[in-house]
């Protein structure tokens, strides 16, 4: 039986980062998301175009871990395509093991278009329809089964919660491996309630504020009250009340803060050592991996925010969430 540091499951895409210059944004002060402007029924020129495939949290952090030294298998879908070989092949040089990962007859690989304006950026995504995939049973004794420190869970294809049902029997089954949970778009909005038990078992959440702030939201009764906060310690409060031991919560250029299992609450500014921003894709994915191999190394809280801070500073320096990754030895070296 194979056991590995890290299980990473979810969603890969592969994104084509489409670099603009002739746009705007539209920010109006009683809202808090800006819009992209471009001017309409015309042809808008771009500056250039770089497709990377195994994109997505799950293959983001599986490729983080790996280049950090941890032993990492992936689980997830692919299309029988071009897209879809590239992506194993990015995998395999890396070092993840891919034996888990299902190539789909006559379905494509999810591709994504990153529209990149300024340092961020706005996607464009198209899930595929992929059969329910989760290959490993609940019973221990079975052979084929791999074992594993910790199983990171963030957005996977499950079109009637039949997957996160057979995640939760077989972490039910090995009650040794921690989860490490980054709820996608999809799981948040299946609510609290749907999801206790999976936050029950969660051993560290992440997200970043405004995820934290929906996830508190939406767990919040309609007959209440909702509160708008933005203080990044009593909403870690309010998502570590839903079972999760410990909450880290990624702000952007304000840094990550994290409340542990103890209740004590850390924060860790943003590392401003690395050059300026040059595009965002990929950086809470950075941090989260980084996060993992530190607490899988034995460090604490305090120095696996460190760890993230770093490693997600380097990734938005490089186009997309994979060129700017750091190795063990750079990120202790940027540590001194």
């Amino acid at each position: 039986m194979t056991k590995f540091d890290l299980i990473t499951v979810g969603d890969n895409a592969t994104d084509a980062f489409i670099r603009l210059s002739e746009a705007e944004l539209n920010c109006e002060i009683d809202k808090p998301e800006c819009k992209i402007c471009m001017k309409f029924a015309s042809k808008i020129p771009y500056e250039s175009v770089t497709e990377v495939p195994a994109g997505g949290n799950s293959s983001n952090v599986a490729l983080g871990a790996t280049k950090l030294g941890l032993s990492v298998a992936y689980v997830s879908n692919i299309g029988d395509d071009a897209h879809g070989a590239k992506t194993l092949d990015k995998l395999i040089k890396a070092g993840v093991d891919t034996t888990w990962i299902k190539k789909n007859a006559g379905i494509a690989t999810n591709y994504n278009y990153v529209l990149w304006y300024a340092d961020d950026r706005t996607i464009l995504v198209k899930h595929e329809n992929y059969p329910n995939y989760w290959p490993f049973d609940s019973a221990q004794s079975n052979p084929e089964n791999p074992e594993a420190n910790w199983l990171y869970l963030s957005s996977v294809s499950d079109s009637d919660f039949s997957v996160h049902q057979q995640i939760i029997d077989w972490l039910t089954a090995h009650p040794e491996t921690k989860l490490a949970f980054s709820p996608g778009t999809w799981q948040m909005k299946l609510g609290a309630e749907k999801l206790k038990e999976l936050y029950a078992r969660t051993e560290i959440l992440f997200c970043n504020k405004q995820e934290a702030e929906r996830i508190v939201r939406d767990a919040t009764s309609r007959s209440q009250v909702v509160s708008r906060t933005t203080e990044l310690q009593t909403l870690a409060e309010s998502i570590k009340s839903l079972g999760p031991k410990t909450v880290v919560i990624t702000d952007g250029e304000q840094g990550a803060s994290a409340l542990d299992s103890a209740n004590k609450f850390y924060q860790a500014p943003a590392f401003l050592g690395l050059g300026e921003a040059l595009e965002r894709t990929g950086a809470g994915d950075a941090f989260a991996s980084a996060y993992l191999a530190a607490t899988a190394s034995g460090k604490g809280t305090e120095e696996a925010l460190t760890w993230g801070a770093i490693n997600s500073a380097s990734v938005v320096t490089k186009i997309g969430p994979h060129e700017g990754l750091l190795t063990r030895p750079q990120i202790e070296e940027k540590l001194k």
